[in-house]
């Protein structure tokens, strides 16, 4: 399974077995983690075997049941490492993906489990993402017309790799489905992704997940960000 194949199989997962993580494909996510954190700026760390942080008892939105292991998405408290996370956290998600791994962002229903990871002076945890075997390999969310995230899609004018990269960045993962994004086309294939409005937040860390999908499916070697 390739990057692009992964985006559209890969779905929300909150219900995972006790399945342990191969060693293998462990020090893969481990490589992948250390290779973000050094290109990035951040702080990412992948939690193995702990329990607690999604234990019974937290309200939260979508009820998780069975993770033991998820990535501890740390960085900078400034909010230019937002859209870095978001970024940096989707390939990780992909990643997992190719190798039968199942994953679910999670913002703000988890318990901290201090002794679990590290935080240094001026970092913070922005989200984090569950990580394990799942039940079931999660649903597709609702897909809103594409309309919505750029203006004359359908139009003769816009190339393929364009349109492919909005309906890639369409099934990317978003705080409660929020998709609060836009993407548009300047000349000399420059592309321009922009956050919209909202109330409930994260719309940079979304951002990022969705320009990382956008730029799988529209290949790197036809664009540049604006």
């Amino acid at each position: 399974m390739d990057l692009r194949q992964a985006i559209t199989e890969r779905h929300s997962v909150r219900k995972y077995t006790d399945k342990p993580i191969a060693e293998k494909d462990i020090m893969i996510l481990q490589e992948a983690v250390q290779k973000h954190n050094a290109e990035n700026g951040l702080h990412i760390q992948l939690v193995l075997d702990e329990p607690k942080a999604f234990s019974k008892g937290i309200l939260n939105y979508g009820i998780f049941t069975g993770v033991r292991n998820y990535f501890v998405m740390a960085g900078p408290k400034d909010k230019t490492s937002q859209e870095r996370i978001g970024y940096c956290g989707e390939k990780l998600v992909l990643l997992a993906q190719t190798l039968g791994l199942n994953t679910c962002w999670v913002g703000l229903t988890f318990k901290k489990i201090k002794e679990a990871f590290i935080l240094s002076d001026g970092e913070k945890i922005h989200s984090v993402i569950a990580l394990g075997y799942g039940e079931n390999q999660g649903v597709q969310h609702p897909i809103k017309p594409v309309e919505k995230f750029c203006e004359n899609l359908t139009s003769a004018t816009l190339p393929e790799w364009f349109k492919e990269g909005v309906k890639a960045a369409i099934l990317a993962p978003t705080a409660v489905n929020q998709q609060k994004f836009k993407f548009i086309l300047h000349p000399d294939n420059k592309v321009e992704a922009k956050s919209l409005f909202s109330l409930i937040g994260y719309t940079h860390i979304d951002l990022g997940i969705a320009k990382c999908h956008f730029e799988i499916a529209a290949g790197q070697e036809n664009f540049t960000w604006r």
